[in-house]
């Protein structure tokens, strides 16, 4: 913790003498990001390093599992309302599912955990991260819930509208945290298929 505190009480001062100290106070007149980046909260999956993003380009959604919770349940969400902001108030053209490697949330589906000493995790797991097939190869499971991700995306009134309209594209990404490559759902080769950017 030492580390972060020190670079956080240092960060202004580089800013400031750095090329980007304009870039930096442009901020102050708002946001205006290219995506919206759902991914999973584990701390080696960083979007702006996997994407070169520089501050106000992404607006980020970081769950468990990079879920995205099923629309409406009769109570306000979090990441309800981050989809919702994002599409209807900052106008974002694309929306990126990305999954990763080595994720602890479908690991722990796919392996049957028994999750009794973490009831939250469990619970939001089960609701929300159904359909995982114990024993099921890892990266597939991983790769068939973000595309199933994308499918929950469907449900939300905001993004089917901006959908219909032509206004909005949604993408599913997979990310090796042990090599950095990055690969893209392919739509129309099955549900796990996954190449290249």
């Amino acid at each position: 913790m030492k580390s972060l505190i020190a670079h956080a009480r240092s960060f202004a001062a580089h800013i400031a003498d750095s090329e980007r100290a304009e870039s930096f106070r442009a901020l102050q007149a708002g946001q205006s990001p290219e995506a919206l980046f759902i991914t999973c909260s584990d701390s080696r999956v960083v979007p702006s390093l996997i994407t070169g993003a520089r501050p106000g380009e992404l607006f980020e959604l970081r769950t468990a599992g990079n879920i995205v919770p099923e629309y409406g349940g009769g109570h306000p969400m979090g990441e309800t309302a981050t989809i919702e902001y994002a599409v209807r108030v900052l106008g974002v053209r694309d929306i990126v599912v990305c999954g990763h490697s080595h994720c602890g949330a479908i690991s722990a589906l796919v392996q049957g955990d028994d999750l009794s000493a973490a009831p939250a995790v469990r619970d939001w797991l089960a609701t929300q991260a159904a359909g995982a097939s114990v024993g099921a190869d890892l990266a597939d499971e991983v790769q068939r819930h973000a595309v199933a991700q994308l499918d929950r995306l469907r449900t939300y009134p905001c993004v089917r509208e901006r959908i219909e309209e032509g206004l909005l594209s949604l993408h599913a990404w997979y990310y090796e945290v042990h090599t950095g490559a990055v690969r893209a759902y392919r739509p129309g080769g099955g549900s796990r298929t996954f190449g290249p950017l």
